[in-house]
């Protein structure tokens, strides 16, 4: 298929700094010539333009740079949609999670234009189901979950348009274990389905995105990945926005991914928070390049 890469270097949302040089570092690592490798034709726009954290002032801290986020946030929408109504795939690079209300919303923008049904597997170690007035931080990178789902401030719950972007049915969590106190009130409001780390654990990873894949397909017509790179153990990846241990191995994240490419009904990918600052050699990176050509159908043989 056709694969339309976009950058966003935000690391606005995020409590340290670097993940901004996430898509340069996962293009140093080859991705676009791995994807090409397998068949794909790929085009790269280069990357959405987002001011520095030093030209800009926080109003709130609460929601931390929130205006810009929302600019980009915006800006990424109307861009994701487009790809969508050219009949290519966007694969979008972060920078921080934040980035998904955007990606997200303008694929639930184009989802209700076609009359389609629009689902998300959101991949990651925090549930980022915080909002203005759970977060202990005001970092918005704990947020976008959330607010796609129509929890938290007005000014992230209406980023490319007025309305939910995703019904909570239609949303699955996996490989969480690290949630805040009040944000897990969040969690269960929403009614979102969810695998923490235990869960893996106990039934193992391939039983648990089996019987996802198996329920999205009946339930959605796109269904789009959204992959943190912190899900994942930082033994495997160190160089991420907020590791936290006990996650992913190497072999359940391509498994997973493996997985996703056999169902044959991703739509669309996202992945976020490689921070290159905190890495050996661009091992993240590579990792991640990796992972996300075993979702777009790189098999071993």
């Amino acid at each position: 298929m056709t694969i339309r890469i976009v950058g966003v270097p935000m690391d606005l949302g995020a409590g340290r700094r670097g993940v901004d040089m996430g898509p340069s570092a996962l293009r140093i690592a080859g991705l676009a010539e791995r994807l090409r490798e397998i068949g794909h034709t790929v085009f790269d726009d280069g990357d959405i333009p987002v001011k520095v954290p030093e030209s800009q002032e926080i109003d709130n801290p609460k929601l931390k740079y929130l205006p810009e986020i929302v600019r980009v946030g915006t800006i990424l929408a109307h861009k994701v949609e487009a790809i969508m109504e050219e009949g290519e795939f966007p694969l979008v690079l972060g920078g921080d999670h934040s980035i998904a209300m955007g990606t997200i919303s303008g694929l639930s923008s184009y989802a209700q234009k076609h009359g389609l049904r629009f689902g998300i597997i959101w991949i990651d170690a925090h549930a980022d189901m915080n909002t203005h007035q759970t977060t202990p931080s005001g970092n918005i990178h704990g947020m976008p979950l959330a607010a796609v789902l129509g929890e938290g401030a007005m000014e992230l719950t209406t980023i490319g348009g007025d309305f939910r972007k995703v019904d909570p049915q239609n949303v699955v969590l996996i490989g969480v274990r690290n949630i805040d106190k009040a944000e897990k009130e969040v969690v269960k409001k929403t009614g979102i389905t969810y695998y923490t780390m235990s869960d893996i654990d106990k039934y193992g990873a391939h039983r648990i995105i089996g019987k996802v894949l198996k329920e999205m397909k009946e339930k959605v017509d796109l269904l789009h990945v959204s992959l943190d790179i912190d899900s994942v153990d930082p033994s495997v990846a160190a160089g991420v926005g907020t590791p936290s241990p006990g996650g992913l191995s190497y072999r359940e994240t391509h498994l997973i991914m493996e997985t996703i490419a056999d169902c044959e009904c991703m739509s669309s990918m996202e992945v976020t928070e490689v921070n290159p600052i905190y890495d050996i050699k661009n091992q993240s990176a590579e990792f991640a390049a990796g992972v996300i050509a075993s979702a777009l159908g790189k098999r071993i043989i």
